[in-house]
């Protein structure tokens, strides 16, 4: 079994940085990169338990859900990773997306 630690705690410190933001931050582009990060992670991990099936899109709950999203949809993508190069792509995405957000 391939340890996603570093993944989740990379989910965990995005969604931290989100509950801490001030709503002004929010509101200029956070909470839209993080559900962007939420529903890119739903999407993959539903790619890998339903191939084949068309993606639910996960739905807009607003802003100062962002941070729950992105937390569910990291940790259940965490459980369908399967090798180290898989975790350190995750990583790197949530980095990415975290950079955009300015969190």
């Amino acid at each position: 079994m391939v340890d996603t630690t570093p993944f989740t705690r990379a989910v965990d410190h995005f969604a931290d940085r989100l509950r801490a933001a001030p709503q002004s931050r929010l509101q200029r582009g956070a909470a839209a990169e993080a559900l962007a990060l939420a529903r890119e992670l739903a999407r993959r991990t539903q790619h890998v338990e339903e191939p084949g099936t068309e993606p639910r899109e996960m739905p807009d709950a607003g802003m100062f859900a962002a941070a729950d999203q992105i937390t569910v949809a990291g940790h259940d993508f965490a459980l369908v990773l399967k090798s180290d190069e898989e975790v350190a792509e995750a990583v790197r995405l949530v980095e990415e997306a975290r950079e955009r957000a300015g969190v």
